[in-house]
């Protein structure tokens, strides 16, 4: 996730000698599907080839065992290195340079950009008003989206029945770190919204940061991060001063608002008043471990909700439903980094698959069971989980859901990957939202 903006700098720094080409070794069942790795590179802008290595061939001839591994192939096919982990791009450029002189120095170099036929079966661009809509906030009849493919916030207004939303106001709409008006402003694939105090506070993925819209001049303002990525084992700060690691939701509580730093697999604590910010929950390290909040392992937490005391979220690497609560963090179900399926049941027996969205219904957790592409419905109390009847729950209707909100009497879904808005109907019915 972090990697591919360095790769695209490198594509750009070297584009006579570097030839990329991504192998993607599925960790889940769903992303060895080759449709769902056209549709994320579609989403993440994704240009270059990329292997669907399911059966992880390539991985076991590379002799890889993390991710992400990167290998620097020189033009004869020898293999000239392989390093695991987030390398930094001076670094890599580096390698690159060496490697490209010594084989230019040589005859072997042919420096010419590397021309590749057009996809056989590109993804289908969205012909509605959404690309890749992800999170949601509901605040009366009026739902805000993050149009995360369109680098964009909408404020949408809703037809009474909820059938039709008319675009009220947009903010942003291209890729990029800026402020102002909107116009002006700039996101990079919008993720969690909240609504606090008159503003709708932002996680901006990409860019690192956390935006606030004033709601009343419509004006953005960066409240949280510096644009660019973190490095491992921050300890917080002054909020403008810290880089973050890809925030993906927002959780306002008494005082503060709950961060999910899926890129640090921590829970962080922005404090809008003071401007400070600072980790709560998880060490840093990556492991499905409970206990004392500082010392909890997460897992790439990327969603919230609450019942009004716990503080509810996905965390999605461990396929795991937790939750925070007086300094300590515990597992509803979920059981390990490599326990994921598809199972209702109870307890350790329920298996998730990458679930990234939340929301609080009916004494229980609403669950968008992302890879799973159903609704679950996870009860804390008993431990049960159980996909949502009809359409919702059947695994054919939705594509890699991402966002789901409620307020009791209406509930709507982000339906990523098909580009649209659903209504949740009687009986799971998925009632898509026209945008005019």
């Amino acid at each position: 996730m972090h990697m591919l903006p360095r790769v695209a700098e490198l594509e750009e720094r070297f584009p006579d000698v570097l030839a990329v080409v991504g192998v993607h070794s599925g960790k889940y069942p769903a992303e060895r599907h080759t449709e769902n790795i056209r549709a994320a590179c579609a989403r993440l802008g994704v240009h270059h080839p990329v292997v669907n290595d399911r059966h992880f061939r390539v991985w076991r001839d590379y002799a890889v065992d993390a991710w992400p591994t990167l290998a620097v192939v020189a033009p004869d096919g020898r293999l000239v290195g392989r390093q695991a982990g987030e390398l930094p791009v001076d670094s890599l450029a580096d390698v690159i340079s060496g490697v490209a002189a010594e084989y230019d120095g040589a005859g072997l170099l042919r420096r010419e950009p590397l021309t590749l036929p057009p996809a056989q079966q590109p993804f289908p661009e969205p012909t509605g008003a959404l690309r890749f809509p992800t999170r949601l906030a509901l605040l009366g009849e009026t739902l805000y989206v993050s149009d995360a493919g369109h680098h964009r916030v909408l404020e949408l207004r809703l037809a009474e029945d909820g059938a039709r939303a008319e675009v009220v106001r947009a903010w942003g709409g291209r890729a990029g770190f800026a402020d102002g008006g909107s116009d002006a402003a700039a996101f990079r694939e919008p993720q969690g919204l909240a609504v606090v105090n008159g503003s709708l506070l932002v996680a901006d993925r990409s860019n690192h940061a956390i935006r606030r819209i004033d709601l009343e001049s419509g004006h953005v303002t960066t409240v949280a991060g510096t644009g660019a990525l973190g490095e491992w084992g921050a300890g917080g700060g002054v909020a403008l001063n810290t880089a973050l690691r890809s925030p993906f939701d927002l959780l306002p509580r008494l005082g503060d608002v709950l961060i999910a730093m899926a890129g640090s697999h921590q829970l962080w604590s922005l404090d809008l008043s003071s401007g400070d910010i600072r980790p709560v929950a998880g060490t840093g390290g990556e492991d499905i471990v409970d206990g004392n909040s500082p010392r909890a392992l997460l897992a790439q937490p990327m969603g919230f909700t609450t019942d009004g005391t716990r503080a509810f979220f996905a965390d999605a690497e461990s396929s795991a439903i937790r939750f925070l609560y007086e300094g300590e963090v515990r597992t509803v179900v979920g059981t390990g980094l490599f326990d994921h399926g598809d199972h209702d049941g109870v307890a350790d027996a329920v298996r998730l698959q990458h679930p990234q969205a939340l929301a609080w219904h009916d004494d229980a957790v609403l669950v968008a069971d992302t890879y799973n592409d159903k609704l679950k419905r996870v009860d804390p109390a008993t431990r049960e989980s159980s996909a949502l009847p009809g359409e919702a729950g059947s695994g054919e209707a939705l594509w890699e859901p991402t966002g789901v909100v409620t307020d009791g009497a209406r509930t709507f879904v982000a339906d990523t990957n098909h580009h649209r808005l659903c209504r949740l109907g009687e009986s799971g019915a998925l009632l898509p939202v026209e945008i005019v």
